[in-house]
Formats: structure tokens, sequence, C-alpha cells
């Protein structure tokens, strides 16, 4: 039964972005700067993509959050990112990460287990072969691509989100939201946006935006997620195939209001 409470949070949170368009601070990967950059748009944050040394500390102190992806990693940007995540951690700026592909290569998944170890980050989004490679060792990816269910990452997650004192997000069908005591899923979402790149690094995005306005990370992940899972169920009814999609769902981020995402969030727990 979804949670009206959520939903009405959800409602709040995308007024709130709206209102005081928070700037979300970006050290993304090359493969969806630009798409990242729109749906942060569409929602109504400012983003920036900054990830030169040089800069990122003071760019950081201007932010609302800093979402941290290492989709397209190299050694400087992992400094670049320590360097910002360091900083916002000093202003208490929260953190998300994306650990793209870890569990895929060496470099992907000590990268991501190293800025977990030296940062305090709010939220980790990844699927589940990615969240399952941080708890246990040996675990493998396909590439970037999950090749385990959600399901099947739950119990390590609940563990991993309790031990590191954090909130876990398993995108999949079904998503699932942890800090280790309460789980939330959100329903919302479709198919289609399994055929477009950089839709999980865009749903991580999303909930800086949220996490900027709404310090509760359970409550914020699982209240962007429903938004961005309810955009995309309305997208697929106007587009015929993955290339007419992703221009839907900027569209439908943009001309979601409040009351559509009260009304259709379907968020349990």
């Amino acid at each position: 039964m979804p949670d009206q409470t959520l939903g009405q949070q959800a409602a709040a949170n995308l007024e709130a972005v709206r209102t005081k368009r928070p700037l979300i601070h970006n050290i993304t990967n090359f493969v969806v700067m630009n798409y990242t950059a729109n749906a942060l748009l569409a929602c109504g944050a400012s983003p920036v993509m900054a990830h030169a040394a040089e800069e990122v500390e003071e760019m950081v102190s201007f932010a609302g959050a800093l979402v941290l992806n290492i989709g397209t990693l190299s050694k400087p940007w992992v400094d670049a990112m320590l360097m910002a995540g360091k900083k916002a951690n000093e202003l208490k700026v929260p953190i998300i990460l994306d650990p793209v592909g870890s569990g895929a290569t060496r470099l992907r998944t000590g990268s991501a287990r190293r800025l977990i170890r030296e940062l305090s980050i709010s939220v980790i989004r990844g699927n589940a072969s990615e969240v399952l490679s941080l708890a246990q060792e040996g675990s493998r990816t396909k590439g970037v691509d999950a090749i385990h269910r959600v399901e099947e990452a739950e119990a390590a997650a609940i563990a991993l989100a309790g031990d590191l004192n954090t909130t876990l997000a398993i995108t999949g069908p079904v998503d699932l939201i942890t800090d280790g005591r309460r789980v939330c899923r959100v329903l919302n979402g479709h198919e289609l946006m399994g055929f477009v790149t950089g839709t999980g690094c865009t749903a991580t995005a999303l909930i800086g935006a949220f996490l900027s306005v709404d310090r509760e990370p359970v409550s914020a992940t699982a209240t962007a997620l429903a938004y961005f899972g309810l955009a995309g169920e309305r997208a697929a009814a106007h587009s015929k195939g993955p290339g007419s999609f992703q221009i839907a769902l900027l569209d439908a981020l943009f001309s979601m209001d409040g009351d559509t995402l009260r009304n259709g969030a379907r968020i349990e727990g």
C-alpha cells in the first residue's frame, strides 16, 4: 500500500527544489554530463559540472549537495572527488555516491570503497551488482549493468547501510532504499528507462537535488526516485522507443506538478 505521507513529502520536496533552485555540484562521467545537467534543470535545480582540483573545494562551498559518480574515473578525478568530499563534510553539504561499475574492475571497486572509507556519504545509489560489490569480496558485475536482482542484494544492503551509517538505494524494477533500520520500496518506473544510457546516473543526480532540501536521506531518496520513476511512466506513454523516450523524459520531469506527483507516487515503507 503506497505511503500517502511520503507522496505528500515528494510533492513538498519538488516544490522546495523549484523554489530554492539549489546548486548541485556534480563530479560525474563524460557519458552523462549533458543529460544529467538537463534533468536537474528540468527538476528546478541549478547544475554545475566541475571536476578540476583547483576549484572543487570552492565550488562545493556554494552547493546544496555534492554528487560523485565514478563512471569514467581516473586518478585525478578520484583525487578531486576526495578534495570536494572532505570540504563538503566540513561544511555539512550532503554527498551522494554513484559507484558505477563497481565490481567490474579493481580500479572501480577500489575507488568506490576508498571514497566510502574516507568520506561521510549520505546516500549511495547503485544497481544490485554494484551494491553487492561494496559488501562482498569477489562479487562481480557485467560492465556497468546489473547481473543480480534487487532482491538478492536486500540483506547485504541492509547490513552494509548499518555498518557504514549511510543510506543505500538499489534501483531496478522496484527500487529499494534502506538506512539499515528502515526499508522503503518505490514501485514507479518503466522498462524503457533501462534502454537509455545514464538513467541510473540521472536518478543519482535527482536524489542530490531532493537531498539538498530534505536532509532525511531515506525520505529524500525515496521521493526523488518516485518523481523520476513517475516521469518515466508518463514519458513512455508518448514515446515510440528509446530515442523519443529520453527527450520525453526531460519534458515529463519539467512538466510534473506537485498534485500529479502526490497522487502518482507509489512508495511503500
